[in-house]
């Protein structure tokens, strides 16, 4: 079975108040991205690897790539389109014949090797990562419109892994009626209509959004760090 992979590193830093794309901040002293790809090096059963980025930085993106030891032959950056959408149909394009595809964000770089191999372990072949949402929700503009159960509604995190050829007719479904989706799941869901499965996410697999996100993985990056360190110094 051929496993791809496609890594989203659109992201132009707007919300977080940068002047460069998000995959290019420094958490521990290396870029986002880069944080990503150490995670997914060791895992051979992922084969080729396509990081999607803007027009304006794919050459600054393959230099990075290039400069951090990774494999020009099975790391290899495209350009995304103008919606993260977009991005996702242009990677699995690119990808070409491959059975399954794993979709993961650069922005999520506290994501872990393990994780990626519970994702490809899973038996289910179209599988999400997700936590519980551990505060209230209503839904409303300027007046409350409707209450929600939150024992019904989950955290949707990437990693994800699906079908391919049925993530590529969702895809192309969704382009032809003009639909515009937040990320992967919940397209397929909507037009392939198959079974996305659940496993258990990690409150440390978060995405850096605003710049409160990048401080607090910082902390949780330092965190880490520091265990491994005492574990070493035991062993």
């Amino acid at each position: 079975m051929a496993i791809g992979m496609i890594v989203l590193a659109g992201g132009i830093g707007k919300r977080i108040g940068r002047p460069v794309p998000k995959q290019f901040l420094l958490l521990g002293g290396n870029p986002l991205l880069i944080h990503v790809l150490e995670k997914v090096l060791p895992i051979g059963e992922i084969g080729e690897v396509v990081i999607t980025c803007p027009a304006s930085h794919i050459d600054e993106t393959r230099e990075l790539v290039e400069n951090h030891g990774f494999d020009a032959g099975r790391f290899r950056c495209i350009e995304g389109g103008a919606s993260r959408q977009e991005s996702v149909r242009r990677g699995l394009q690119a990808l070409g014949a491959v059975d399954t595809v794993v979709i993961h964000e650069a922005v999520r770089p506290l994501v872990t090797s393990e994780e990626f191999r519970a994702l490809l372990e899973a038996p289910d072949p179209n599988v999400m990562f997700g936590i519980p949402i551990p505060f209230t929700v209503l839904k409303g503009h300027a007046y409350v419109e409707e209450l929600l159960e939150r024992s019904e509604l989950v955290n949707v995190q990437l990693p994800q892994k699906f079908d391919a050829s049925a993530l590529r007719a969702a895809h192309d479904a969704a382009a032809g009626d003009g639909a515009t989706f937040t990320e992967d799941a919940s397209l397929f869901f909507h037009y392939a209509g198959e079974r996305v499965r659940i496993l258990a996410g990690s409150e440390r697999n978060l995405k850096v959004t605003v710049p409160t996100d990048l401080l607090i993985a910082e902390a949780i990056h330092a965190d880490l760090v520091g265990r491994r360190t005492d574990q070493t110094s035991r062993d």
